[in-house]
């Protein structure tokens, strides 16, 4: 990887798994790197494992689980640099674990996989979006899963009908989906985004927690993602998804134009960016 002296990067969900890993290559490589998580002893020390090593890293807490924490969190990084060059979208709520078997609410009362996975990095992006244009070139990095569900755009909510792995699915793909459309919105600002399913079954807690057995190691899996991150080849290219190192094709409802309207106006609803009151309305829910 070449040297990233003068780039400042933000990545989700990074004191564990493959988002630490990719928080402490960025380091390495000599980024400034912002490192979020939930568990402060556990980001203090990414923070510490990246400074060792040379690097510059700060921790900043939220638990994505709650919007204000998301707009807390995108002032935080507001107040910390005045550069992003690279945004991660890595954290996440996997299908299994505690919990999986019952439908769960974020504190913003929406089914929890799609708040956590999705709504939250989709109000993260767009409150960072203004920072990310004023430092292009710069790139985006959805971390999503080969995975995928069609959604029910009757039942988005998953009322009826709920699994841990539908409701994982089907936020995975949500987040394919507004890779696309944020590709087309920002043609000719010079920030890219893209998605990526990084590799199965890492060696991850979030693999564990689900009862599979790894199939793939958080390295394979981090170097996909650095790959959308850095690599000179992508440096212009934008609105794709990868499967580990290749391009490859999502569920087909990611390249329906009408859905993914449809997603995008529920979205801003839901997260209180179309104007109306903080976490929409759930009356249509």
């Amino acid at each position: 990887m070449s040297r990233l002296t003068a780039t400042t990067a933000l990545v989700t969900g990074s004191t564990d798994g493959v988002g630490r890993l990719v928080a402490v290559r960025l380091g390495e490589a000599g980024a400034r790197v912002l490192v979020h998580g939930r568990d402060r002893g556990r980001g203090e020390h990414v923070v510490r494992e990246i400074t060792e090593r040379g690097g510059r890293a700060e921790f900043l807490r939220a638990d994505l689980a709650t919007l204000a924490e998301v707009r807390r969190l995108a002032a935080a990084v507001e107040g910390t640099t005045d550069r992003l060059e690279i945004l991660v979208s890595n954290a996440g709520i996997g299908s299994g674990g505690s919990g999986a078997s019952r439908r769960q609410t974020s504190a913003d009362g929406y089914e929890l996989r799609f708040a956590v996975n999705y709504l939250a990095g989709f109000l993260l992006t767009h409150l960072l979006m203004p920072l990310l244009t004023r430092s292009a070139p710069a790139r985006i990095v959805n971390v999503a899963s080969a995975g995928q569900q069609a959604i029910d755009f009757e039942d988005v909510m998953l009322t009826h009908g709920y699994s841990g792995t539908r409701a994982y699915c089907q936020s995975k793909l949500a987040q394919i989906m507004f890779t696309f459309d944020l590709a087309e919105r920002l043609q000719g600002t010079g920030v890219t985004v893209n998605a990526l399913h990084p590799a199965t079954y890492m060696d991850t807690t979030m693999v564990r927690q689900a009862g599979v057995t790894p199939r793939s190691s958080v390295e394979e899996g981090g170097e996909a993602i650095l790959n959308l991150a850095v690599s000179p080849a992508l440096a212009n290219r934008s609105g794709l998804y990868f499967n580990g190192l290749r391009e490859a094709r999502a569920d087909p409802q990611a390249y329906d134009r009408d859905a993914r309207r449809r997603l995008g106006a529920l979205s801003m609803e839901l997260t209180g960016l179309d104007g109306g009151s903080e976490g929409g309305t759930r009356s249509q829910l």
